[in-house]
């Protein structure tokens, strides 16, 4: 099971920035969850919130100014990207993408780094993921915050594609049953929203192939890397 860092390790430290992950990858995780968004000047940068501190929009702001209102540089995606990681071939950059709007960035940042880095492009944007996992040559998936009906076959809501190969659900809507009948639909399975300790203990027992997480340590003390 992949540990990823939720926006980086920002316990202490600012998320989705550039000390953020450094400070991820010296814990030694094996991935990391970061969110894309463009700015005014067409900048896609790694920022969660879709408002910027001044309540603008973020992508009424300009890369600079936007980094100047919450008084830290905003890493670019290709930034974060080009950070040094124990092993590029198996560590997991899985990149959010926030909005529609930065389809067009995501798909050529993908295409730049697709063979030097392991990437993962999830969206709760369902029809974004579908365009994109039908022009890059990488791993696609869903983000879900929601319990189906059933999980008997591959659901019709998942894009047909077989790029688009992951769900990550909503930790607050699963259990260990479904990730089993989602995996037996040929899926692989990741969960976001742990929270306690405990929660990240049953999550290891569930089959999953990735927990998205804000507190990596509470995996990796009991996986005793």
């Amino acid at each position: 099971m992949l540990i990823l860092s939720h926006r980086g390790y920002h316990v202490e430290l600012p998320e989705n920035t550039l000390a953020a992950f450094r400070a991820a990858i010296e814990m030694g995780v094996d991935g990391i969850e970061t969110d894309i968004r463009l700015t005014a000047d067409g900048v896609p940068i790694l920022f969660h919130d879709h408002l910027a501190p001044d309540g603008r929009d973020v992508a009424a702001v300009r890369h600079t100014d936007l980094s100047a209102l919450v008084g830290f540089t905003i890493p670019t995606v290709d930034e974060a990207l080009e950070l040094p990681v124990p092993n590029p071939a198996e560590f997991l950059w899985n990149l959010e993408v926030k909005t529609p709007a930065a389809i067009e960035q995501t798909i050529a940042i993908v295409n730049r780094h697709c063979d030097r880095r392991k990437l993962l492009v999830t969206s709760f944007c369902h029809p974004a993921i579908d365009e994109i996992s039908r022009r890059v040559d990488v791993e696609c998936g869903l983000i879900v915050c929601f319990r189906p009906v059933a999980m008997q076959i591959r659901p019709d809501w998942v894009p047909s594609h077989p790029r688009v190969s992951s769900i990550v659900w909503c930790w607050e809507f699963g259990d260990a049953r479904l990730i089993e009948h989602s995996a037996a639909c040929g899926l692989k399975n990741y969960v976001y929203g742990v929270t306690s300790p405990d929660e990240h203990a049953r999550a290891a027992t569930w089959g999953l192939d990735g927990v998205i997480t804000d507190r990596p340590e509470y995996l990796l003390a009991a996986d005793e890397r």
